[in-house]
């Protein structure tokens, strides 16, 4: 009787084991019989698609934005402000190359300075009287210590520093220029 108690425990175990085990294999089989159907069909066996008549179909276009008349904000940049002695030049060195290849003219409102881009156009004021002059940078120098300009002789002239040779002034770079080498 033991006997029969143990194999019958053992017995419904493995029933509900099998069982168990049993659907999901079962499942397993019938998902890969049909995944098997449908990958051998023939071309000619299935319905062609329904197409549906064509109708009126509403589009939204969406356009770009049209171009605005307003003026267009350009970011404003830092102009470069130097303070120091300034001298000028001229006589000696008219009709010779400028750094930016140029020839020499001491009559038009030029400068020399060490480090400011060729080409840049600079505000030059006196700060003893307050009068500026707008020049180009077209050469390097001065190159005598504690001067940070050399001015051609007729931005000097403007200035009224031709008599007194050296003065304090405040360079500043201009980012938009207006009436190149106007004194102010």
């Amino acid at each position: 009787m033991i006997r029969n108690e143990a194999t019958r425990f053992q017995s419904s175990r493995y029933v509900d084991l099998w069982s168990r085990t049993g659907i999901l294999r079962v499942l397993a089989l019938g998902v890969m019989i049909q995944g098997c159907t449908t990958a051998f069909a023939t071309v000619g066996s299935m319905p062609p698609p329904a197409i549906a008549p064509a109708t009126e179909t509403a589009v939204t276009v969406i356009a770009p934005p049209a171009p605005s008349t307003a003026p267009k904000e350009v970011p404003a940049r830092v102009s470069t402000v130097h303070i120091g002695n300034a001298s000028w030049y001229g006589p000696g060195f008219s009709g010779k190359t400028t750094a930016n290849g140029d020839v020499f003219d001491e009559t038009k409102m030029t400068a020399a300075h060490k480090t400011l881009p060729l080409g840049t156009q600079a505000k030059v004021t006196n700060l003893e009287d307050g009068k500026s002059v707008q020049v180009e940078i077209n050469d390097r120098g001065p190159y005598i210590q504690g001067r940070i300009i050399d001015l051609s002789q007729a931005a000097a002239k403007a200035l009224g520093i031709i008599d007194r040779g050296v003065v304090k002034v405040q360079v500043e770079t201009l980012e938009n220029p207006v009436g190149f080498g106007a004194a102010q």
